[in-house]
């Protein structure tokens, strides 16, 4: 019993603190673009030039 009037407290802190942090997190633009990310590395433009020779060593 003693164990609950320690832990209820403990918990009703924690929930206030993250749903702190998620206020924080939705004020400060961390969910303002959550698809540009994921559609700009289908976008990179890191494409090979078929047509130039590779280098290779001569001996």
């Amino acid at each position: 019993m003693d164990s609950v009037f320690i832990l209820i407290p403990i918990s009703i802190v924690l929930a206030f603190v993250i749903g702190y942090f998620f206020w924080w997190s939705g004020h400060n633009g961390q969910f303002d673009d959550l698809e540009g990310p994921a559609h700009r590395i289908l976008m990179d433009d890191d494409s090979v030039h078929p047509d130039s020779p590779s280098p290779q060593d001569k001996p």
